[in-house]
């Protein structure tokens, strides 16, 4: 594909779009809570969604991709996924067991590439192999001490769960990407954006559907969040549809591989690397984080 190699800057872009959102999210969780903060990303991404769509469909002249059965299956396992992967992190993080969550949550990469094969048959060589696995060791690295990712003291419910929690969110990464190979030849782009909009719409129903029977407070207080919301909302679908049109150009395991250069923008951001000096631990991350990533591209 004459476009392959643009599955790099766009990935870089939704690593550095995804960092920001997060930051407006971290600050909505105190007024609206988890699940208002949260449901942000959909909400208020849903317009920025179809304003991609029309652009993209304005300046291409290609008609819409349509539906069919198989894409339909596959963005549904891909938005409940995501949503599902969401709720884990969180229950897991509420059993006091954050840090130990966050480790093992980088092990999504690794699950990404073996879904990936098992399940739309997307190879990966041994060199691939070696960059996701060193990436994802400098991920954790430098988010947490080694030995927290043995420290059991909490029991093994957050462990269990943070592996469940990135075994969701690999499932989504796939069920994203299958969407996208079901669906007709077309302009990737096109059929990046059209992806995007079936699952904001999905996981907006749902969301949406049950704060009207479980929570009609906190979904007013969402609406009324509106002018700082738009911010969170733009910069997930920017990151979202950057994400989706990295699907559409290779594995997923290269495009999430390649995406744990969001820990770096996000130490960068909190200006963490430039209030105390870097220790060896956290400067021998930041380069394994950067050679696995190079291999990965390089294998692509």
């Amino acid at each position: 594909m004459e476009y392959t190699w643009l599955w790099i800057p766009v990935t870089l872009l939704a690593a550095a779009a995804q960092t920001g959102r997060n930051i407006i999210q971290s600050g909505l969780t105190q007024t609206l809570g988890t699940l208002g903060a949260t449901q942000v990303r959909f909400l208020y991404g849903l317009p920025f969604g179809l304003l991609f769509l029309l652009i993209v469909a304005g300046v291409s002249g290609e008609s819409l991709p349509g539906v069919n059965g198989l894409f339909l299956a596959y963005t549904a396992v891909g938005a409940a996924a995501q949503i599902a992967a969401t709720a884990l992190m969180l229950a897991a993080m509420r059993d006091r067991g954050f840090v130990v969550v966050t480790a093992w949550l980088k092990t999504e990469p690794i699950q990404v590439a073996i879904f990936g094969l098992l399940v739309l048959g997307d190879p990966f060589s041994w060199l691939t192999a070696a960059g996701i696995v060193v990436a994802s060791l400098g991920v954790v690295l430098l988010s947490v001490k080694p030995k927290v990712v043995t420290d059991f003291s909490a029991g093994f419910r957050p462990v269990g769960l943070g592996l469940l929690a990135a075994a969701c969110f690999a499932l989504s990464s796939i069920g994203f990407r299958g969407a996208i190979l079901a669906l007709d030849e077309g302009f990737f782009l096109l059929q990046a954006s059209w992806t995007l909009i079936w699952a904001l719409g999905l996981q907006t129903l749902a969301l949406v559907g049950w704060m009207i029977v479980r929570r009609r407070d906190l979904l007013l207080s969402c609406l009324s969040a509106w002018r700082v919301s738009l911010g969170g909302g733009f910069l997930g679908a920017l990151a979202s549809q950057c994400w989706f049109i990295g699907f559409a150009l290779t594995s997923a395991a290269n495009v999430r591989t390649l995406g744990l250069v969001e820990v770096l923008f996000a130490l960068i951001l909190s200006r963490r690397m430039f209030k105390q000096q870097l220790t060896v631990r956290q400067i021998s991350a930041i380069a394994a984080i950067l050679l696995g990533a190079t291999i990965v591209m390089a294998a692509a």
